[in-house]
């Protein structure tokens, strides 16, 4: 007898941000979720009621689990999107975590107000962090042949996808002409017949 599917609701804002990857697996896996976008004004008084008063929050049956990445591994797991084996899985860890680290950086430059710190970040960003990051990426990338990890498409090419998808935002459409391989990645994942419906139906915002 198949297992019964549990019911699913992903809880975040009108936005791709920290829950893009997980509805790429959603409609990468086949799976039926409710996609509740909520209004900044209604935050304040939903924020009460989150376990830990983050978005997103993913409800399995009625239960809610937060952290975005611990909920793609979880869904990862039961779609086999965590690689082949222990060591693919975790060299999937590795990797979402280590751009996370990248996603920080950018994130500071983005929330600084002040102009002159704005564009001194900027320029680090640009010319020592970016390029140490993707590089390393980029040669991961190169030699697994156009994937993340292993040679089979995994969790982390979604989180990738959706993280350079912004990146061409934030700096520009050219920002990864030095970087054919996470182009190609990027390319590949957008591709993906499932994910080619859910970019042709998703709401368009700007991040």
């Amino acid at each position: 007898m198949a297992e019964e599917q549990p019911s699913y609701k992903l809880i975040y804002f009108n936005a791709r941000g920290r829950a893009e990857h997980i509805r790429y697996i959603f409609a990468y896996a086949g799976i039926n979720y409710v996609d509740e976008r909520i209004t900044k004004e209604e935050w304040p008084e939903l924020k009460k009621s989150m376990p830990y008063g983050v978005l997103p929050v993913l409800e399995v049956d009625g239960k809610p689990i937060t952290q975005s990445n611990a909920v793609a591994r979880y869904l990862a797991r039961k779609h086999n999107l965590v690689g082949r084996d222990e060591w693919e899985s975790m060299l999937c860890d590795v990797l979402v975590d280590t751009l996370g680290d990248l996603k920080q950086f950018i994130s500071q430059y983005r929330t600084e107000e002040d102009p002159l710190k704005k564009e001194e970040k900027k320029l680090k960003l640009l010319k020592e962090t970016i390029p140490f990051y993707l590089n390393k990426f980029e040669q991961t990338v190169a030699r697994n042949e156009g994937y993340a990890v292993g040679s089979t498409t995994t969790w982390t090419d979604f989180v990738f996808a959706v993280a350079l998808e912004n990146f061409e935002q934030i700096f520009g459409l050219t920002a990864l002409e030095s970087y054919p391989a996470l182009r190609g990645l990027k390319k590949r994942v957008h591709e993906i017949p499932a994910i080619v419906d859910w970019l042709a139906k998703r709401p368009q915002t700007e991040f």
